[in-house]
């Protein structure tokens, strides 16, 4: 029902023969024409100067018809939510969407549909899907990365292709070894032939098709990633037989072939599938090990059938016709599609000298669609009298079919307004910040180890210090905070890369511990503890950044008296004012 392809700027396979300019455009007509919706990656990382490009990129795309863009970047979000309102936007699994709080965000930044970490569980997703009402698309089937979509930085470092700039070298496909101690003194933990230890098997879903769907999944995903379109052909072409079957039969009916899943295989096979990580958290299970094995004998049949019904064959869409002849009247045919119709006129109709047109020969010459993209499925004819109709007057006829593609067409045409600018006009405060920043700017050390801790106090150039909260224990945090003021320190904990449930009982059961510690303020990286944040009263700084709230109230039991002083400065900074909440029992 839909297809996902990049552009020739800003997807994620950088290195694929991506459509360009007109031949996007082409591709998008031409997936309207067949009834299907056409989604463009636009989901890597930005830079600011390509901001200002996004716009005028993705403009013809727009009034071609484009369905949705699958986007990454914030910034590039905000910019087509302007410039394109009537868009889809969605949430790239690049964003590691791990719960409901990031789709929660997301969802009021404009996005309709969200592609979730496909590390999420079954039950992870339900609770997106039910807290938020918004789509949800997930993986089906094909190659599944190592690390969470958008976190790796493999790539990056060890030959400088960013897979969060669409260039990833795949270098967990590589054979390694695996030493426990030093290489010269340890051991070898792997077998010879157990190298690829960081590259996964394929996905494969359909045993647990209906839990997934069940589970408020909208959209199937299928990982084409530099694929064939036989492989295309053959995947796709599997999953809709399940998914017809599920619909018609519910679960009860709904049986797996083995010869399916053979199949799957025959088209490609990275050492058999895994249902990933639906209903289990991890499992070695799921790691390829072995090298790719060698093709056994191929699926020949298999290919020829794909080739020849997918890959070779045109695609045609069903016509509804109705011609009448009528002496001295112009020829008329009339074309029906769907909810589109047509109707064109031809060459007046001559009385026939001696042989009158038949229906049997008006018909052969008007089943001749093959150079549009239709064919009859049903044509009427009529014929009024004895009538003359040169094969001219019957070709020139055709032309309906071009004013049908036309109209089916413009069902999705639409015009850009005048493009919005990308850049905003800031606040006085910021503009005056970042023309002067050099007379601001200082050294900030991030740790994540408490041997750490000593060497970045002791250094003056130090004016910031960020504690990793993995690797500092909770009820060290306020002295940490303290050692920090002593030294003249801002004092930051830094959050995890990755929020999930474990994350969140963890922040729960040690809540007192982060409210208490008297952080400057903490460093979230990712979006679901922004949200968490703010739902679980941890209120200072998202209260600060609101630029709506004027007044702050802070508890006199929440927040420690040596504090208050300075969160009242913090406050004025902010051009906020600051009140102090007494007890609601004073004895």
């Amino acid at each position: 029902d839909a297809i996902y392809m990049g552009g020739s700027r800003f997807g994620a396979r950088a290195y694929a023969q991506n459509a360009a300019g007109e031949e996007m455009v082409e591709a998008i007509r031409y997936a309207h024409l067949h009834g299907c919706r056409l989604y463009m990656t636009v989901n890597t990382l930005f830079k600011e100067k390509e901001l200002d490009e996004l716009c005028d990129y993705m403009k013809p795309y727009y009034e071609a018809g484009l369905d949705g863009v699958i986007v990454q970047d914030l910034g590039a979000l905000q910019v087509m939510k302007r410039a394109f309102p009537v868009m889809e936007l969605h949430a790239s699994t690049q964003m590691t969407v791990t719960s409901v709080y990031s789709a929660k965000m997301l969802k009021e930044m404009g996005c309709c549909r969200v592609v979730p970490a496909r590390e999420l569980s079954l039950e992870e997703i339900s609770r997106i899907y039910k807290e938020t009402g918004m789509d949800i698309e997930t993986f089906v089937h094909g190659a599944l990365c190592y690390c969470y979509s958008g976190q790796c930085l493999m790539s990056s470092l060890i030959g400088g292709r960013s897979g969060n700039r669409g260039r990833c070298a795949q270098p967990c496909r590589l054979p390694y070894r695996v030493w426990e101690g030093d290489k010269a003194e340890g051991k070898s933990l792997n077998k010879e032939n157990q190298k690829f230890v960081l590259s996964l098997k394929d996905l494969c879903t359909l045993d647990i098709l209906p839990e997934i769907l069940e589970a408020g999944v909208y959209s199937l995903k299928i990982e084409g990633r530099m694929k064939s379109p036989r492989y295309t052909a053959g995947v796709v072409r599997i999953y809709r037989k399940y998914l017809d079957m599920y619909e018609a039969y519910g679960r009860d009916g709904y049986y797996v072939d083995p010869e399916d899943k053979k199949e799957l295989l025959d088209l490609f096979d990275r050492g058999g599938f895994t249902s990933g990580y639906y209903e289990k958290h991890n499992g070695k299970d799921m790691v390829a090990l072995k090298e790719k094995p060698e093709f056994r004998e191929g699926n020949q049949k298999l290919f020829d059938f794909l080739d020849a019904n997918y890959v070779e064959k045109e695609k045609k869409e069903p016509v509804v016709g109705k011609a009448v002849f009528e002496e001295g009247k112009p020829a008329v045919l009339e074309l029906t599609q769907g909810n589109v119709t047509v109707k064109v006129e031809g060459q007046i109709c001559q009385s026939a000298q001696n042989q009158p047109a038949t229906e049997e020969k008006v018909r052969k010459q008007l089943n001749k669609t093959g150079a549009t993209s239709f064919y009859f499925e049903q044509l009427d004819i009529e014929l009024k009298g004895n009538i003359f109709l040169p094969v001219q007057a019957l070709n020139e006829l055709r032309e309906g079919f071009e004013k049908l593609t036309e109209k089916i067409l413009a069902q999705w045409e639409r015009k850009a307004e005048s493009l919005v600018q990308t850049e905003q006009e800031l606040p006085a405060d910021v503009q005056s910040a970042s023309k002067n920043i050099h007379s601001f700017a200082f050294l900030t050390a991030s740790l994540e180890e408490e041997c750490q801790l000593e060497p970045a106090l002791s250094c003056d150039a130090v004016k910031r210090i960020y504690i990793d909260a993995d690797g500092f224990k909770p009820d060290q945090w306020g002295k940490i905070v303290k050692q920090c003021e002593a030294k003249g320190k801002e004092c930051f904990l830094t959050l995890p890369h990755i929020f999930r449930t474990h994350a969140m009982k963890f922040f729960s059961k040690n809540r007192k511990n982060l409210e208490n510690a008297g952080f400057t303020g903490v460093l979230a990286r990712a979006l679901e503890e922004v949200s968490w944040l703010k739902e679980e009263e941890c209120q200072l700084e998202p209260a600060l950044s609101c630029d709506a709230v004027k007044r702050i109230y802070i508890d006199a039991d929440g927040f420690k008296p040596d504090q208050w002083g300075k969160v009242v400065k913090q406050c004025e900074t902010k051009g906020k004012e600051c009140f102090l909440t007494l007890p609601h029992i004073f004895r």
